[in-house]
């Protein structure tokens, strides 16, 4: 089956996809409401994405009972778009903002998001130290659903040593905490929260660590302001204080 026809109106846009909600050809159709049947296409820009190959990430991890969309089509759409299923909820970061949960609390979820995560033997790699990873981890990419937290956007998904997801996450909450944001005060308790929960701080700042190679990558990422990237200093000093 391909991609459905009549993609209707677009209910957001990020750096490198546009989400829109699905008519009901194909009984795919956006249906109105938890649990009864709608989908989205979300579709990516400027050549960025591999939806098939993010597909496949998902509906791995799903089947280890992690919580994320469901996803149709996987094999047969172009590999710019990924059709799955419609969440309904806040992100963390509009939680926070409507006051629904603080600031510590959504960074302990997101380190029980990356403990839960890092528990799944990775998919293709028979070395036990490897895990999936998502890699882009952050307050803005889980949603809060009737049916408890879902991660999406796993476009940046890999295998590796888990210290490297704890570090992305970090950096990239570390990067709002010292900028001059209104959030950077609820943002540095966020990482507070989910430094804590690290169960080593090693997994980011020891010898092997991944903060080095996760401010490496966001540094080189074409999707970063040059202010976002000025900041990773200051990021990486941050997480290395509240670590010690």
């Amino acid at each position: 089956m391909g991609i459905p026809a009549g993609a209707g109106r677009l209910l957001g846009s990020g750096r490198t996809a546009d989400v829109y909600a699905l008519d009901d050809r194909d009984g795919l159709g956006d249906r109105g409401g938890p649990g009864g049947g709608a989908w989205v296409l979300r579709r990516y820009r400027d050549g960025y994405g591999d939806a098939p190959a993010e597909a496949a990430v998902m509906e791995y991890v799903r089947g280890h009972g992690y919580p994320v969309p469901r996803v149709r089509a996987a094999d047969a759409r172009p590999r710019t778009d990924l059709v799955m299923e419609r969440l309904y909820g806040p992100t963390v970061v509009e939680a926070l903002a409507a006051g629904q949960l603080t600031a510590g609390e959504a960074g302990s979820a997101l380190a029980l998001l990356l403990r839960d995560l890092h528990a799944i033997p990775a998919r293709r790699s028979a070395d036990p130290a490897v895990r999936v990873l998502h890699l882009d981890l952050h307050p803005e990419n889980v949603l809060l659903t009737p049916a408890g937290p879902m991660v999406i956007d796993w476009a940046n998904a890999d295998e590796g040593p888990p210290g490297r997801d704890w570090s992305m996450s970090a950096v990239i909450v570390a990067q709002v905490a010292v900028d001059d944001d209104p959030r950077a005060p609820l943002a540095e308790e966020m990482l507070s929260a989910l430094l804590a929960d690290c169960p080593d701080p090693a997994l980011l700042t020891g010898p092997d660590g991944g903060l080095g190679w996760a401010t490496g990558q966001r540094a080189a990422n074409p999707t970063m302001s040059s202010r976002e990237v000025e900041l990773l200093g200051e990021a990486g000093e941050l997480i290395r204080r509240l670590l010690a």
